[in-house]
């Protein structure tokens, strides 16, 4: 906490020199002295709302924006999961506007039926070949290569090749519930 409060005055100072303000430019009409607001942003007095409401109300910011953003984890921490076959692996938080996994599709020799839904899919092939159906189309993409496509064109796709194949999958939120509904095998 005395480490967030010293970063005060700095951030504070900082606002003002952005704005290209003076330490008096911006003192007086938030009705405090100069000297008051250079001890401040020098770390020389503390800071209190009653100094800092007017200060950042002539700045045109919020007191929150003097203080350091709270930073989370950012490590994903969400179980694999097997369904028909794949291996899901979530890469992105519960409840992210985008839904990224990584999908390993086992080696088959048969394409699963076409299937349609709403959304789009967009993907990167890491390891394998990925064999796609997208309507007439059949497609097998190679290690490196990307595909992007609307997913209400009939479509399936299946590890290529004999061998299996890792993706990286982003779908929006159709696309996702209708690929990785996330329940164990």
């Amino acid at each position: 906490m005395d480490k967030e409060l010293a970063q005060v005055g700095a951030r504070l100072r900082a606002a003002r020199i952005k704005q290209g303000m003076t330490l008096a430019e911006l003192a007086t009409p938030a009705g405090i002295s100069v000297s008051t607001l250079s001890r401040l942003e020098s770390g020389k007095r503390q800071a209190s709302l009653e100094l800092l409401l007017p200060l950042t109300r002539k700045l045109g910011i919020r007191i929150d924006d003097l203080l350091s953003p709270h930073v989370v984890d950012p490590r994903v921490r969400r179980p694999k999961v097997r369904r028909n076959g794949l291996i899901i692996t979530p890469l992105a938080p519960e409840g992210s506007p985008n839904h990224t996994y990584k999908i390993t599709y086992p080696p088959t020799a048969t394409l699963p039926p076409l299937r349609v839904h709403d959304g789009y899919e967009w993907l990167y092939v890491l390891t394998g070949k990925l064999r796609l159906r997208l309507g007439e189309q059949d497609i097998v993409l190679e290690r490196g290569e990307a595909a992007e496509f609307d997913t209400r064109v009939p479509h399936a796709m299946s590890a290529g090749g004999g061998a299996s194949a890792e993706v990286i999958s982003i779908f929006n939120d159709a696309g996702a519930r209708m690929h990785t509904y996330m329940s164990d095998e």
